[in-house]
C-alpha cells in the first residue's frame, strides 16, 4: 500500500506525530534534510535552532500547508498529504504572522476565527469566555487588537488558534520578540494546555526556551544532530564544562579557539564557556591562560547550557556526521 494512501498503522500508537525522511527542498536549496523524528501524546516538543535552520518548513508540512519533496508525516495518524483535511480538523498552526485583524476587537476576532473553524454559535460563547479566561484577556475583549501589546496579540492569536479546541498546537516561534514577562505568561498558558490534554509542537531559536520542553530537537541546516530532554542533552557532550569570567573575554576566547586541548568554546558577555574532555586539558586551559597573562576573577565548573551543547554537537556533527538519541 503506499505510504501516502495509507495512515500510520505501524508507529507508536502513543504518537501524535510522526516523521520518516522528511524532506522539502526549493529548488537547489533543501530546506528540510530527511527529518525523523516522533512526538509523544500530551508533550510540549521543541524543534531548536537558529534561523535558516529549517523549522518554519517543517511546522508548514506538519500543518498540511505545504507538501514535502520526499518522506512522510503523519498527524494521530493521518498522513498530511492523503489525509489533510483530517489534519486540519484536528490540529491549530499559528505562524510566525499569526492574522489578527488589527480592526476587529479582541472578541469580534475570536468569532471571526470561531466561523472560519465551524464553530457552532451554542458551542462558541462558552469556549470565547473560557479562553478569555484562561488567557486574562477578559478585560480586554473590547480593545481593538491593533492596540493590543505584542505578548498581548500572542495571547489572542493563540486563543483564536485554540477556538475549535484541537488536540496538537504547532506553534512557529510564538515569543519571538515578545518581552520576558509576557513569554513566561505564555508558557504557562501552555502548561495548562498540557495538563488538559493538548499536544504542543514548538519551534524556538532560545536556547534557553527549549529547557520549558519536554523533549527537544536541535535542528541545524535542515537536519536534527540530537533529540532528548533538556536534561539528558547536558549529558551528551564528554568532559567538563568551565566558566572562566574576565574583563577580557573576547581574548580568553580567541585563545582558547587556538587550543587543540579545548574543545567547544563559546562566549557569553564577561565569561567564556569552554569544553575540556579530560583533567589534562583542564590544567592546559589554565596554564596557557597565566602564562598569556589573561587576567581571570573566576573560573568554575557548571552544568553547560544547552547553548554551549548546541555548539559542541554543531562542530561534531561538521567532523563526523551523527545524529545523537540518548
Amino acid at each position: 500500500m503506499n505510504a501516502r494512501t495509507q495512515t500510520h498503522a505501524a508507529g507508536d500508537p502513543e504518537s501524535a506525530v510522526v516523521m520518516q525522511n522528511l524532506t522539502r527542498r526549493f529548488g537547489d536549496l533543501t530546506a528540510v534534510d530527511g527529518l525523523s523524528q516522533s512526538v509523544r501524546r500530551g508533550e510540549i516538543f521543541g524543534l531548536v535552532g537558529p534561523d535558516g535552520a529549517g523549522k518554519t518548513t517543517t511546522m508548514r508540512m506538519l500543518a498540511a500547508i505545504l507538501d514535502p519533496s520526499d518522506g512522510d508525516a503523519w498527524i494521530f495518524g493521518h498522513h498530511t498529504v492523503s489525509g489533510a483535511r483530517e489534519v486540519q480538523d484536528r490540529i491549530a498552526y499559528m505562524s510566525q504572522r499569526f492574522g489578527l485583524y488589527p480592526d476587529l476587537t479582541v472578541l469580534e476576532n475570536l468569532h471571526f476565527y470561531a466561523d472560519l473553524y465551524g464553530v457552532s454559535h451554542r458551542e462558541r460563547d462558552a469556549n470565547i469566555e473560557r479562553l478569555l479566561a484562561f488567557s486574562n484577556m477578559t478585560p480586554f475583549k473590547r480593545r481593538p487588537a491593533g492596540k493590543l501589546s505584542g505578548g498581548m496579540k500572542q495571547k489572542l492569536g493563540l486563543a483564536c488558534a485554540l477556538i475549535h479546541a484541537p488536540q496538537l498546537l504547532l506553534l512557529d516561534e510564538p515569543t519571538n520578540g515578545v518581552d520576558p514577562v509576557s513569554r513566561r505568561d505564555f508558557w504557562r498558558i501552555l502548561y495548562q494546555l498540557v495538563r488538559d490534554g493538548v499536544t504542543i509542537v514548538v519551534s524556538t531559536a532560545y536556547l534557553d526556551e527549549a529547557e520549558r520542553c519536554s523533549r527537544v530537537a536541535l535542528v541545524h541546516e535542515g537536519r536534527s544532530i540530537a533529540t532528548a530532554s533538556p536534561a539528558e542533552l547536558k549529558k551528551i557532550i564528554p568532559g567538563t564544562t568551565l566558566e572562566i569570567e574576565s574583563t577580557d573575554a573576547r581574548r580568553v576566547a580567541s585563545l582558547l579557539r587556538a587550543m587543540p586541548d579545548a574543545g567547544s568554546v563559546a562566549l557569553f558577555g564577561d565569561r567564556v564557556h569552554v569544553i575540556a574532555p579530560n583533567e589534562y586539558a583542564e590544567v592546559q586551559i589554565a596554564r596557557a591562560l597565566a602564562d598569556a597573562g589573561v587576567e581571570q576573577s573566576a573560573v568554575r565548573r557548571i552544568v553547560p547550557s544547552l547553548e554551549s551543547v548546541f555548539m559542541a554537537l554543531v562542530e561534531r556533527n561538521a567532523a563526523q556526521p551523527a545524529e545523537v538519541h540518548p
